[in-house]
């Protein structure tokens, strides 16, 4: 057993710092916490000296195999050092302080369970395997002198997306990846900013398309996340059952009041914009897509705004590529323009752990819950930029109850 003693933990929907706890951890589970000693004979102790403790942080749109910048760079790398730069970023994503990761496309089972087995050192990870993409659409990265289907095999970017057109493609495209372990299905339904070909505005596939996706995905007792900015496209995916709406940039109010209705979540990606804009151009990105880049950094923090006004619960993502991953914990300092650091907390902790369907069990310290904990150097309710940088100010991680990192 393992005893945290004098833990400040948060009360993240108070937005209040709580002194003077104490946490048990059998296993990979949290098994006590209490405002008393806890007793025990043979149990390893820490002594937090007051630092704040929080739930393990999840990112709830991540990309730990889209290693390359321009994922179109990714057709010249094979699947073995697309996995190996995987591992490290994976690993650097666990000393910032996440401990779970949804990754909305591109990681597989495979990758999953090296994870699981300690094969890999890094969090937990929920896969949506390749995401579901029309002939032309945000997931269709073929230029275009290329006239033949893409292959799903032999280089890295192929693990990013499949192209499936019509009901009878779509469902055999989505059963396929059920087949493969996924966790949830991802879609795309309007263009996307590094996507070569397509419009921003532009309608990717039809309702019945939708419709089928959703329901082979209900059948398998999960979900569907569509990636999508226009209001247009955003309504059509919640209407037709999607429910997490990843990006939503140019969501308007009408667009928010489906979603609260339909209980539907937003996951933002505004940190991936900021960066993008700064290293755009040097990372090949063509003025195409810097104009679209652009369209959607200006309209970020407004959809949050329009989203809290209508009540829809909000997730936390970062969908950074490659080197860029870097940057992932400058998503709260950039959120904090817009909601109070609690809020941007619960965003990354018992909501994301909503969207995955394991609340109870991650986002929270509580007894049954999983021992996912970090304890920070300052209270981020005060400083919300102590889980910035590189986890510098981070002082413990501890993933399924096993200490993963311990500063002196």
């Amino acid at each position: 057993m393992l005893i945290l003693e004098n833990a400040t933990l948060l009360d993240l929907v108070r937005g209040e710092a709580r002194p003077g706890f104490h946490i048990a951890i059998d296993g990979a589970t949290i098994a006590e916490v209490s405002e008393q000693p806890i007793r025990s004979a043979a149990a390893t102790r820490i002594d937090l000296e007051a630092r704040t403790v929080l739930p393990g942080l999840i990112d709830a749109h991540f990309h730990a195999t889209l290693t390359e910048m321009n994922p179109a760079h990714s057709r010249e790398l094979p699947p073995t050092l697309m996995t190996a730069r995987a591992g490290t970023l994976l690993r650097n994503t666990l000393m910032r302080g996440f401990t779970t990761v949804r990754d909305m496309c591109g990681a597989d089972w495979g990758l999953r369970t090296a994870v699981a087995e300690n094969a890999l050192t890094g969090p937990r990870l929920f896969i949506a395997g390749r995401a579901l993409s029309q002939t032309g659409g945000h997931g269709d990265l073929r230029r275009r002198t290329d006239h033949e289907p893409a292959c799903s095999c032999g280089n890295a970017l192929a693990y990013m997306s499949v192209v499936a057109d019509g009901i009878a493609n779509v469902q055999q495209a989505a059963r396929e990846q059920l087949r493969q372990g996924v966790d949830h299905l991802k879609v795309f339904v309007s263009g996307g900013v590094v996507s070569p070909n397509d419009p921003l505005a532009s309608a990717q596939y039809t309702d019945a398309e939708i419709e089928a996706i959703v329901a082979e995905a209900r059948s398998w007792g999960t979900y569907v996340a569509a990636h999508a900015y226009t209001t247009a496209a955003i309504t059509r995916a919640v209407r037709a059952g999607v429910r997490t709406i990843e990006h939503g940039n140019l969501l308007d109010a009408a667009a928010a009041a489906l979603m609260a209705e339909r209980g539907a979540f937003l996951v933002p990606t505004l940190v991936t914009y900021e960066v993008m804009l700064r290293k755009g151009a040097a990372i090949g990105l063509s003025e195409f897509s810097l104009d679209k880049l652009r369209a959607v950094s200006e309209a970020g923090l407004r959809s949050i705004e329009l989203a809290l006004a209508a009540s829809v619960p909000i997730g936390f993502g970062t969908d950074l590529l490659g080197d860029l991953h870097a940057f992932q914990s400058d998503e709260f300092s950039i959120r904090r323009r817009v909601q109070k650091p609690h809020e941007v907390l619960r965003s990354a902790t018992e909501i994301n752990a909503r969207i995955l369907g394991r609340e109870g069990q991650l986002g929270v310290i509580a007894p049954g819950a999983c021992a996912d904990l970090i304890a920070c150097v300052a209270n981020p309710l005060q400083d919300i930029g102590v889980l910035g940088g590189q986890g510098e100010g981070i002082s413990l991680v501890i993933k399924d109850g096993r200490i993963v990192k311990r500063a002196a």
